[in-house]
């Protein structure tokens, strides 16, 4: 019963990073110019990507008879707030958004990490969350990659 408690905590940390990162991309469309709708389409698939990953952790969730967290993590909270502060200083720029997204990418990779650590995750729970992590992984070095061609 414990190792569900503790199985159930971690897919909840991955379904509240998930929902930091809709928040996240939300307010990244929101500071976007005119001129970046190729980012508000990237950012909207992300959001979808997200939604769809906590989609799946939910059905896991329920298959162990917990509750999936609605909320968002405190230090995503945290984040947010810290980008609200930066834009006002910096702007909202192609390549600041850019560096905020990669931000919160970077704590997305973390927290899968994070997870993947823990011994008591069953073999179909890692496959899952191994492949959600390879996924995001992918949308971090898209980001990255935008970010650094807008270094200049």
């Amino acid at each position: 019963m414990e190792t569900n408690q503790q199985i159930s905590e971690i897919l909840n940390d991955l379904v509240q990073i998930n929902n930091d990162r809709v928040e996240g991309y939300e307010k990244a469309i929101a500071e976007l110019r005119n001129e970046d709708g190729d980012l508000k389409a990237l950012f909207l698939s992300m959001i979808h990507e997200s939604r769809s990953y906590k989609m799946a952790l939910s059905t896991e969730l329920n298959v162990l008879g917990a509750d999936t967290e609605t909320d968002t993590t405190t230090s995503g909270k945290i984040y947010r707030a810290w980008m609200d502060i930066k834009a006002l200083f910096t702007g909202h720029d192609r390549k600041t958004v850019l560096s905020n997204c990669e931000f919160g990418e970077d704590a997305a990779q973390k927290a899968y990490e994070m997870a993947l650590d823990e011994e008591a995750i069953p073999a179909h729970l890692r496959q899952l969350i191994t492949e959600q992590k390879h996924s995001l992984k992918l949308s971090h070095d898209q980001i990255k990659a935008l970010r650094d061609q807008n270094s200049y």
